[in-house]
């Protein structure tokens, strides 16, 4: 299976895909075949998303998509949790199959009795709370500071490191999801929170979301599963 991923939103999140869903395939025994489309700009997205530009956005996506599809990519995934607000209408347009970080979060929670969730991200992933994806798990956010929040995490992306006071801020505020909310484990719902909470103990439980990501990804590169069973299928005329 060859795996597509549009990356450079950010730098460090690409790099973050590559590396793990590199370590993952080869952990298994295999290798991958991956190919990565760089977005040219990451503000673009960012203007897109903060001012709910989804089929402005989704048209962005397509000159990527359709250079994964041209170097043989048999379907593609998106390197942002942010960058999947406008999914419906990327999936709509899309000239290959879209493999979703939003939809194995649900099963994954369920998978390991987690009710509560506690969410950190960008602003439109804590305000929508993963965008209403979750059936079977409740998600919360702190709603005071999500502007304070999101704009740390939109200075830590498009910077590509983390300042050890937006570390600090980000630890925090999962331990009053924790504390004060009940959340029975941070969700990193932004890929770029790898950059704040890599080799930290923070005392409670992190989930990174790109994780269950790539394990997805890792299943379909190694053959444990078929790409119809975890993909959404391109809806435009003549993508095959």
């Amino acid at each position: 299976m060859h795996i597509g991923l549009i990356g450079g939103i950010g730098v460090a999140a690409t790099v973050v895909y590559y590396q793990r869903l590199t370590a993952e395939v080869a952990r298994r025994g295999g290798a991958v075949n991956l190919t990565i489309a760089h977005t040219p700009d990451i503000n673009v997205l960012i203007r897109n998303n903060l001012s709910d530009r989804r089929a402005e956005q989704a048209e962005e996506y397509m000159p990527l998509i359709d250079r994964l599809r041209a170097a043989g990519a048999d379907c593609v995934a998106i390197t942002s949790l942010g960058g999947h607000f406008c999914y419906d209408e990327t999936r709509a347009v899309s000239s290959l199959p879209l493999v979703s970080a939003v939809a194995p979060l649900d099963d994954f929670f369920g998978r390991e009795g987690i009710r509560r969730v506690g969410l950190l991200g960008t602003r439109v992933v804590m305000r929508t709370r993963l965008y209403g994806q979750l059936r079977r798990t409740e998600a919360v956010a702190l709603d005071a500071e999500i502007e304070t929040l999101g704009q740390a995490y939109q200075e830590m992306a498009v910077a590509g490191t983390c300042t050890t006071e937006q570390r600090r801020l980000f630890i925090d505020a999962g331990r009053r999801l924790v504390d004060d909310l009940g959340a029975e484990a941070i969700v990193l719902a932004g890929t770029d929170l790898n950059l704040a909470f890599d080799g930290q103990d923070p005392g409670y439980r992190v989930i990174d979301a790109l994780d269950v990501h790539v394990g997805v990804l890792a299943d379909l590169a190694t053959g444990r599963c078929r790409l119809e069973d975890v993909a959404d299928m391109p809806t435009a005329p003549g993508a095959f």
